[in-house]
């Protein structure tokens, strides 16, 4: 009795066979073309950033002479206009993502515990729309909305008022509406998480239901809060097109870099440091308090 003979395994290729073998190095060469993008391109240029903001622009060719100066950074702490751009958008940016919070908890409120189940993807959807649109677009679509002859003041001149016109006002809701999203979506996915027995047993342990939203959802809700911030935050410091389109006279750190590239580029790039410095202390300051680790 003869007994049918398996057929041969075919032979792996050298390389197949070492990267089977090394799960470490067939890793290495999963990440190294995104590791070389981000040293090559993105560090590289935040590196020379930081590097020219120390160099000089000759007075008489107006050409920058690389070497080693602390000029810049006394002109921009020095300069009152500097300093009180710089505070501007600091405060514009924390207002912005005052208002995406406020407004971002009641609609997640509502889209994880009171819409019904099947309206719940297409009011996502809706609330995630405007990432679909072109950035110029959105913003001009505000500049349209706010101007003299556009809806607000229409719908407002029949009570006897005016809209904001283009002004800080106007950057500020124009910010809002671009970013909201990052807020909010964050917010509806934490709550959504959240048990629905939840209000239950709290009730059952004598907790008003302010006090289970104050004590127990709020805790629950901060990481994702965080987490939307720093979107929120950091893409309002950086912005500075809103204000151009939208602001009027008012002026942004953004706009203040984006005017001194061609005349001054070494007191662009030291401009550049102070909203790179503001996150970077945003963001540690949100990694101590711990939350992130929860999300």
């Amino acid at each position: 009795m003869t007994t049918a003979a398996h057929p041969p395994r075919p032979s792996r290729a050298p390389l197949s066979s070492l990267l089977y073998r090394r799960p470490g190095l067939r890793l290495a060469g999963l990440l190294t073309a995104p590791l070389l993008w981000l040293v090559v391109i993105y560090i590289f240029a935040l590196v020379m950033l930081l590097a020219t903001a120390f160099w000089t622009t000759n007075s008489f060719t107006s050409k920058v002479e690389p070497g080693f100066t602390l000029d810049n950074f006394a002109t921009v702490v020095s300069s009152p206009a500097y300093t009180a751009t710089a505070l501007r958008t600091v405060v514009i940016a924390a207002v912005v993502t005052l208002l995406c919070t406020a407004f971002a908890l009641p609609l997640a409120v509502f889209l994880a515990k009171v819409a019904p189940p099947a309206w719940r993807p297409v009011l996502v959807m809706a609330i995630t729309l405007p990432l679909w649109g072109g950035y110029l677009v959105k913003v001009f679509a505000m500049r349209v909305s706010f101007g003299e002859s556009g809806p607000v003041n229409w719908l407002l001149a029949p009570l006897g008022l005016h809209g904001p016109g283009y002004s800080e006002a106007t950057v500020v809701i124009t910010l809002a509406y671009l970013w909201f999203p990052y807020m909010a979506v964050p917010v509806y996915t934490a709550l959504e998480q959240i048990p629905e027995n939840l209000f239950d047993a709290a009730a059952d342990m004598g907790a008003r239901t302010w006090t289970t939203v104050r004590t127990v959802v709020l805790p629950l809700l901060v990481p994702s809060i965080l987490a939307g911030s720093v979107f929120t935050f950091s893409l309002s410091l950086g912005d500075y097109i809103s204000a151009q389109f939208v602001g009027g006279k008012t002026q942004l750190i953004g706009s203040v870099i984006a005017a001194n590239i061609n005349l001054n580029p070494p007191l662009a790039a030291t401009l550049s440091v102070v909203p790179i410095a503001v996150v970077i202390l945003y963001l540690v300051a949100v990694r101590r308090t711990g939350a992130l680790k929860n999300l």
